[in-house]
């Protein structure tokens, strides 16, 4: 595929689901079509706008994020591996948006060209890891976030995770689509509309032929091809906002 950062790397790795029961969705796919991947443990891909980052991200729920998924995630796609969640769960953990809390003059007049504000918290580490990058530790990490975000007041999240780590955090907005139309939110959405606890992993799909984003045309023919689900942000938008 011309210019697509993802290649065939790591074209056997999913998420949890068998590589036999993937959805034959041919790319473009329906609202629906993601809610049954995203529950099958299967990666979706998600354009935000044009008119926004004009981004595809690499979307898994956390629970499915095994080293595998971690793998397709830094070499199929490239960007960095974050976790979204929930704004009621990062808030029963404490976690503040990053830019609030770090008393630098750098923080200060951070103008954004497509948001007001940036959705990023706190990087951690499971304390079960040990440097915390490697596939094996990042999917420790991942799965574990999502296995607390299932039961936040089970989780005594500083003596589980420790900061600074390897996974990026990132907050929900507290209505979600209503509020702001980032790929967090369109992830968390999702997650939402399928049942599923409100942690999921985005990662940018870069191009390694021009520097920038993947285009939708390429992320398209990269979900056509792996028989992922592919979604327009309006079209989560129409559907659950």
């Amino acid at each position: 595929m011309t210019g697509q950062h993802a290649g065939t790397t790591s074209s056997d790795a999913g998420g949890s689901g068998d590589a036999n029961t993937s959805l034959d969705t041919g790319g473009d796919a329906s609202v629906d079509d993601a809610l049954v991947a995203l529950q099958a443990g299967e990666p979706i891909l998600v354009h935000d706008a044009a008119d926004r980052e004009g981004e595809t991200d690499l979307i898994y729920h956390a629970d499915a994020v095994t080293p595998d998924a971690v793998a397709r995630l830094r070499n199929d796609a490239g960007g960095l591996v974050c976790v979204a969640l929930g704004h009621e769960t990062a808030e029963a953990f404490d976690l503040p948006f990053y830019g609030e809390e770090v008393d630098h003059p750098a923080t200060a007049d951070h103008q954004l060209g497509y948001d007001e504000r940036s959705s990023f918290s706190l990087t951690v580490n499971h304390r079960d890891t040990y440097t915390g990058i490697t596939d094996n530790d990042r999917s420790t990490t991942i799965q574990a976030l999502g296995e607390a975000a299932a039961d936040p007041d089970a989780t005594a999240f500083a003596e589980e995770f420790r900061v600074p780590g390897h996974v990026h955090l990132l907050k929900g907005a507290p209505e979600l689509l209503a509020q702001r139309e980032g790929h967090t939110e369109l992830g968390l959405a999702l997650a939402a509309e399928a049942t599923l606890s409100p942690a999921v992993v985005v990662c940018e799909m870069l191009d390694d032929e021009t520097g920038e984003a993947l285009s939708p045309a390429d992320a398209r023919a990269y979900a056509a091809d792996h028989e992922f689900a592919y979604l327009e942000g309006r079209e989560v938008i129409d559907q659950l906002a």
